[in-house]
């Protein structure tokens, strides 16, 4: 393994119809769409687990009790823990520095974008080992699919819109230090976001649960 002392951490919700991928649902519909954030989820965590570049847990919420949490940390012997937080820069926030007190490293990720893997975790990763105090990857839709900290920064997660597309630029105004922004990246939030991912559907390993939900909807 890569970087043994740093820690990827994922953030994702229960797959709850009605409670996740709320946009998207308005097009195809409460449990569609939550079976496409769970298979997200598998998907993302498949792709870092077997990466070999660190350690990764699996940071959960409402809590950690839901049958597919139990289910990802079998599966992929990932760690898990509570979200705990006002809000997602509260819960970001409380995450990293959990971490940070026990690893020198830590980058956060989200379940929807479809094109996080090994590789990009690795680039933050490099930026941070290489002395760089936060790195970041903006999101076409205005916020980000990255956030990575060698020190806790309390300022970047501080009056910030959540979930609107001024997250970037809201976050870039609070960046101070030494920062590292890494290539823009796209998440699936819309209706036509899934249009997207079917394009890439050949890219897709053919044991992701990912594309087993594709062919089910091609």
């Amino acid at each position: 393994m890569k970087f043994p002392h740093a820690r990827i951490l994922v953030f994702c919700k229960a797959p709850v119809p009605g409670q996740v991928k709320t946009r998207l649902a308005q097009g195809i519909g409460d449990i569609p769409a939550a079976r496409l954030h769970e298979s997200l989820a598998h998907h993302c965590l498949q792709n870092l687990t077997t990466a070999g570049v660190a350690p990764v847990q699996l940071w959960c919420a409402p809590d950690r009790h839901h049958p597919f949490f139990r289910d990802c940390r079998a599966r992929y012997g990932v760690e898990l823990h509570e979200q705990a937080g006002d809000d997602l820069g509260g819960k970001m926030l409380h995450a990293i520095e959990s971490t940070l007190g026990e690893t020198s490293h830590c980058v956060v990720v989200g379940t929807d974008c479809p094109v996080m893997d090994g590789a990009v975790v690795r680039q933050a990763l490099e930026a941070l080992h290489a002395g760089a105090d936060g790195v970041i990857a903006p999101a076409e839709d205005g916020g980000y699919a990255l956030v990575g900290m060698s020190r806790a920064m309390p300022a970047v997660f501080s009056g910030i819109s959540w979930g609107s597309s001024d997250v970037m630029a809201q976050t870039r105004l609070k960046m101070s230090g030494r920062w590292r922004e890494l290539a823009t990246l796209w998440d699936i939030d819309r209706p036509e976001d899934l249009q997207r991912l079917l394009a890439l559907k050949r890219q897709i390993r053919a044991d992701s649960p990912l594309a087993e939900f594709l062919a089910a909807v091609a």
